[in-house]
């Protein structure tokens, strides 16, 4: 009985010593955790200063999404037999100069995928890699500055995709006006004398006007987190039915050499495009089809998958 009594003692005091030892390690955690945050926190004030300065600052970081599989008699789906694969490839990047009296930030994205389902049981089956995706868009942004946040500036984008109809259509708007800086990663143009010219072997639905131009761009990276996000908006004096947006989001973080995950998605409202899909690509064309008379869908797209930083 005086084992016993003993043996408990001991083991009440061991548990007692390590929920101790267990409590101060977890406050000593918490003190180190809030070390860390006041160091990045005074490692991102002096990276706000180093951007600030004259000079180039030049970077990239892109997402590699892909998957490939295979079915043989698997009879609990419609085709029992086939090999299926997705491949997504986008990469950011920018170089942007920084002046005492001016300013001149270059961008650009790329977005581009390819999807395969191939029917083993079907010999006409198309069994190769379709395009799927296809995104690009370059900017070019010189302002003459009149104070630390405000610039008179001209405006150079250009929009397309590269796989399929490249330049069919292709977008260019040409503009000057004015644009913000409130603080060192968010630029904000407002152009209101903006022609955005439109290229397209379909003359009857795409149409050039003059216009207003608005984009806003935030670009940031902190620690291991690479984010992106762009706003591009052109509104016609003509027709709203000549205007269009596109907003673009990119994440990447960064685990380990470089590597990391990263995440894209892409949102666009463009009548004109919804009109020329319903008249010559839809499953089932419309040939009288209309600005009015069509349903101008929300256009989008996503990608995650391997994040790399350069």
């Amino acid at each position: 009985m005086k084992n016993i009594f003993l043996t408990t003692v001991l083991m009440l005091a061991c548990a007692f010593g390590f929920a101790q030892t267990e409590e101060e390690l977890k406050a000593e955690m918490a003190s180190k955790k809030d070390s860390i945050a006041a160091i990045q926190g005074r490692v991102d004030a002096i990276k706000g200063q180093i951007d600030a300065l004259p000079g180039w600052k030049i970077g990239a970081f892109g997402t590699i999404g892909a998957n490939i599989s295979g079915f043989d008699n698997w009879y609990a789906q419609g085709t029992p037999n086939n090999s299926t694969g997705n491949i997504g490839v986008t990469v950011n990047g920018y170089a942007n100069l920084q002046q005492e009296k001016f300013f001149w930030r270059n961008s650009g994205n790329l977005n581009l995928g390819w999807v395969k389902f191939d029917d083993k049981d079907d010999p006409a089956d198309d069994d190769s890699f379709r395009q799927a995706t296809d995104v690009f868009t370059i900017t070019s942004l010189y302002g003459r500055k009149l104070s630390e946040k405000f610039a008179i500036s001209a405006l150079g984008e250009y929009r397309t995709t590269i796989l399929d109809n490249f330049n069919d259509p292709g977008y260019l708007d040409l503009g000057i006006g004015a644009t913000w800086t409130p603080i060192t990663d968010l630029v904000v143009v407002i152009h209101p004398l903006n022609y955005n010219f439109v290229f397209s072997s379909e003359d009857d639905i795409f149409e050039s006007s003059l216009g207003a131009k608005i984009v806003a761009d935030y670009t940031r990276k902190i620690g291991n987190i690479n984010f992106k996000s762009n706003l591009s908006m052109f509104q016609s004096y003509k027709s709203s039915d000549l205007s269009n947006w596109t907003w673009i989001n990119s994440f990447g973080y960064t685990i380990w050499n470089g590597i990391g995950l990263g995440f894209e998605f892409g949102l666009r409202n463009n009548k004109q495009e919804a009109l020329n899909y319903a008249i010559n690509d839809a499953v089932v064309p419309d040939a009288g089809a209309t600005f009015d008379s069509i349903d101008n869908d929300l256009q989008s797209y996503w990608l995650f998958g391997l994040n790399y930083a350069f």
